[in-house]
This record gives structure tokens, sequence and C-alpha cells, in this order.
């Protein structure tokens, strides 16, 4: 007689029922039944009896990296380029309040993550035991959520809650913290659960209709409309929403830092980034319009700079989010509506075809008249014909150039190098722009590259980095040998902590206080000691073999030390304090 699939499903059921397994057991079955493909981490006394439970299998490869900070950043990375929950694993003490600055870069940018970390044993615990922090304490406002599990018996039902908080809702990271005792006792194992229930968790994917009606009747009504967007967009994985809305509406559009990519920057509908760093157009069409449209997007300083200023001409504002506490936290808005962007997205789109009602083409095509005139001052103008010295726009110009048809992702430390690479290298798609917003962390530029070539072996992966971002985390120039992650490292290097350098130049008279880099090392030596190319570009004609040279080993890791214009700074800025439209167009304004 056969068996049928319901019956087999029922039968190892019950041969499961019964089996004992080791909580560190338990945890690798329930990363098993979330799909996960990498564990970045490093190993110590706490952890050990997880270690070991990782040697018993072979379907979750983990990456060992030189420092656990590099951990979370790797898996950071991987999920800002996926979309799926990025998982770290580090040991106690040291090794989660190493994992700190990880944890916190990806809670500013609402990154889904689970950071497994050890703990001492629970009776140990409060009785200052070597290697033990309070580590629910210290990343408890750095967290969606953490978990003290305190016998083996929960520890499915734990990862089961820490995977569903992290990709659901506003994302975030997630820490489930394992004392060495509950790793290692036993337990019976019934199965990872099905589902989970919380009654306290439960967010809001729908929008309120009436809202996203009252959202229709404003835009429709609208003489200068503006779309403002955010990262929320590439989280909900709603960037074909938006498209298809502006598609719809014509309306000028604008992503912030975080969101670059959710709509194409090739398109003639795109002012570019607004912002400090942001364009002319960008920034202006903000300040001038007459309904905006926020998408998943939280109205930072660095966005709107000073409130104040930002008060000043009228607007209706629609702000669409999935994080009620980020709607009117620093700009009253109009109409709130709260929910799933792509679900909200969604249903407005409905809406609009459904009413039969159209924007007011002629006060449209007057508003574009006037985004036009502030789009033909070119702002992002440079001396980009200059032959005595590399300018770091042209690098990135060039790279934009040679990849702009390949399956290529750019991650940027954070400064000068940053904003350059945001502004000059046009982001068509999605997921593609891996950077630190929020936290604006240096030392995140290579781990990122790693943990996304990992997940996207096939796809070049280019770190658009500075001589002193790159040596935060650089000893990871050995995990990528090790794990064969042929990233294309490319330094601008200008022997200065460059934005620091400019604030300082604008801001203080140039009283360069410890920002200039007095002993650097020879970049090009130390990445072959790592085992990888390393290439010193000292002229403007020579960047562009150099990076073809780059993209030609395809299966090396590379070290382009680009020696570029060390008085160069980035503009358009619009200083601390100021509004967006009182912007710093060049050295001509200082």
């Amino acid at each position: 007689m056969e068996i049928n699939k319901a019956e087999m499903a029922s039968a190892a059921s019950i041969a499961s029922s019964g089996q004992e397994l080791r909580g560190a057991e338990i945890l690798v079955k329930a990363l098993q039944a979330e799909n996960v493909e990498f564990v970045w981490g490093y190993p110590g006394g706490a952890v050990l009896h997880i270690y070991d439970a990782f040697y018993k299998q072979e379907t979750i490869q983990h990456v060992l990296v030189r420092h656990e900070q590099a951990a979370v950043h790797a898996a950071d990375g991987y999920a800002r380029a996926t979309g799926e929950v990025g998982v770290a694993l580090v040991t106690s003490g040291p090794g989660l309040t190493n994992a700190v600055t990880g944890i916190a870069t990806a809670y500013m940018d609402s990154i889904p993550m689970v950071i497994i970390s050890g703990q001492v044993p629970t009776a140990a615990i409060g009785l200052d035991a070597f290697q033990e922090c309070d580590t629910v304490g210290i990343t408890r406002p750095i967290v969606k959520h953490n978990f003290l599990v305190k016998d083996a018996k929960d520890m499915a039902e734990v990862m089961k809650k820490a995977f569903h908080i992290a990709r659901t809702g506003r994302p975030g990271p997630v820490v489930v913290d394992v004392p060495k005792d509950v790793s290692f006792n036993k337990t019976l194992y019934t199965g990872y659960p099905d589902k989970v229930e919380m009654r306290s968790y439960n967010p809001v994917r729908k929008g309120h209709g009436g809202q996203i009606r009252k959202a229709m009747q404003l835009l429709m009504s609208a003489k200068r409309p503006y779309i403002y967007t955010g990262g929320g967009v590439l989280l909900s994985n709603a960037s074909p929403e938006l498209r298809a809305l502006v598609d719809m509406l014509n309306f000028p559009v604008t992503n912030t830092l975080m969101g670059l990519g959710a709509f194409p920057a090739n398109d003639r509908r795109f002012l570019g980034m607004l912002g400090m760093h942001g364009t002319l157009e960008a920034n202006n069409a903000m300040q001038n319009c007459d309904v905006l449209l926020a998408i998943g997007a939280r109205f930072d300083d660095r966005v709107i700079g000073n409130p104040k200023h930002f008060a000043q001409n009228e607007r209706k504002i629609i702000h669409i989010d999935i994080d009620p506490s980020s709607i009117s936290k620093r700009v009253k808005v109009d109409v709130p509506i709260v929910g799933d962007v792509k679900d909200v997205l969604t249903e407005l789109m409905g809406m609009i075809r459904e009413s039969g009602l159209k924007p007011d083409g002629q006060a449209l095509a007057q508003w574009w008249e006037t985004v036009e005139g502030w789009r033909s001052r070119d702002c992002m103008k440079y001396d980009s014909q200059n032959s005595l010295v590399i300018k770091p726009q042209k690098v990135i110009e060039t790279l934009w150039d040679m990849t702009k048809d390949a399956d290529a992702y750019i991650t940027s430390d954070v400064g000068q190098h940053q904003m350059w690479a945001a502004q000059y290298y046009k982001f068509n798609e999605p997921r593609r722009w891996i950077n630190s917003g929020g936290l604006g962390t240096m030392g995140v530029g290579i781990p990122y590259a790693m943990g996304i070539k990992l997940a996207k072996p096939d796809s070049e992966v280019y770190c658009v980095t500075g001589e002193g971002s790159v040596q935060m985390c650089i000893q990871e120039l050995s995990t990528c040998l090790q794990y064969n992650t042929p990233i294309k490292i490319v330094a601008l290097n200008n022997g200065y902590l460059g934005m620091v350098r400019q604030w300082q130049e604008i801001d203080y008279s140039g009283r360069y206080s410890h920002s200039y880099m007095d002993a650097l090392p020879d970049f090009v030596k130390l990445a072959e000691a790592y085992g990888h190319v390393g290439i010193l570009v000292e002229k403007p004609e020579d960047v562009e073999p150099a990076l073809r040279e780059a993209r030609r080993l395809k299966d090396r890791t590379v070290f382009l030390d680009i020696r570029t214009d060390p008085t160069e700074n980035v503009f358009p800025m619009v200083q601390a304090g100021k509004g967006i439209t009182e912007m710093l167009m060049g050295a001509e304004d200082l």
C-alpha cells in the first residue's frame, strides 16, 4: 500500500517529537528552516557549542571574518543587496561589543538581521564572569528587539520570533543572546514552528483607504507636485510600483541617499539626489512644490536641513511609511498613511485609474519649465578636463561608463568618496547602491562588498572608499582571499579625512585639526601581502586603463590606490543649520 504525502509528513512529525537535541543544534535547525545560506562570525568560548553544531551540518556556509564588526557589516551588506535576513554570530563580551557598531548601522538604515551572541552560563550572569557583558542592556537602544534565551526548550520559538520581527513591518536587527549552558543543554525538539503569533507585535501593511483617497485628490489637484522617496521604497521592493506611478503622473521625483536606484537615474523625470549634497533642482523643487508625496522617507536633517526654513513655504504633505513613529516626527504632515509602501502605492494607482482623474496638464508643464530652469545651471559641473591631477568625480564617472551595462553593485565607505559615488554613479536599479546612510559608519565598504559577492558571485562588486575609511576594516582582505570573494576596491586617496577637511576649510577657517593622514601604508604592497593585486594610479590618463585591468582580473581582488586631488570638495553643499535652498555651489561661494 502506498503512503501519501500527508501520512509521510505525519510520520515524520511523530518521529521528530521524541528527538532530543542540544540548544545549539536546535539553533542551527532554525537557521536551516529559515533558508539561511551564510552566517558571518568569529568563535569564542561562549559559542563553542554552537560552532560544534555548525561543524556537523553542511547546508549553511560559515564565513570566518577577522573582526566581529565586519561580521555584522558583511551580513548587513548581504541583506541590503538580497532583501533577505542577514545573520551574524559572535561570542560574549568583547565579541558582542565589537559587533555593536554593525548592529547600530543596520538599525539606523532598517536592515533585516539576526545577530546571535554567546553569553556566559545562566548561573554566572550578573557575577562579572569572564567575558560577560549585559548584551540585552547594551543593545536595547540599537535593535528592533532582543532576546535572552533562558531555556533550550525556548530556542526554536525565539528564533522564529527573531526572524519574523527582523523582516516584517519596518525591518531591523534582532539580537538573540544565548548563554553557554542553554546551547549545551538537551531538550525535546518537536520541529520548527510554522507560524508565530505575537499579541504585542502586529505591524500594519494595508493603508487606510480614506487616507489614500485624500492623497489621490491632493495629487490630482496639485500645480507643483513632487515625489520624494527614501530607503523604504527599496525595503518593500516597491521600485516597480514607484516607476509605474511616475509613468502615470509624469511628476518630478527625487531619491534620498538611501533611496538611490528606486527610480532610474537616467530618467529625465529624476532630479537627482536631494539634501545636503543634493542637486539644485532637487532641493529647489522640495522647497517650492505645493503638494509633496513622501514615500518611505523620514525627513531627516541631511535631507531638509533646517526644519524652520523648510516650513517657511506652505505645501501639503502626504507621507507613506510602514512605521507610524516616523510620520510627523520632524515635519508635520497633512495626510499620514501608515502601511507597506508596495501595498499603498498599488491601491493609490488603482484609485487613480478608477477615478479617471488626470493631473492639471498646463500647470504641470509650467512646473516642469521651472524645474528645467534650475537644472540648466548644471550644479554638478566640475573641472573634468584637468590633465594634471585626478579628479575624484571623473573616477566615478569612468566607473559608471564602464559598468552601466553590467550586473554591478557599488558599496561605499563614508566621507567625500561616498557623496561623489552617490552623485556621479547613475543607479538605475534598486539595491545596487550599498552604503551606511543613517549612522555614517566608516569601514563598512569592504565587508559590505564581501557579503554581496558571496550572495551574487557572478556580479561585479566595487567598493568605493577612501584611504581613511578603508583602514578601519582592511583586515577583511584576508577573509576575501580565504572565501574567494574577488571584489574591486576603488580607493580615492587624497591623503586627508576628506569630509572632515572640507568642513574645517569651510566652517573653521582652514584649521585642519588632525584630518591629514601623515603615515599611510603602501596600499599596493599591503594588498599584495594579503594575496591580492594592487595597482597605483597617479595620472588622469591612467584611471581608465587601471579600471579596465581590474575588471579583466575577474577572479582576483584588486586594490586600486588612486591618488586624487587633495583640494577637491563635494558640491553642492548645504551647511549644517542652513535651509536646503541655501546651497554652496562651488569654491566661488566660500
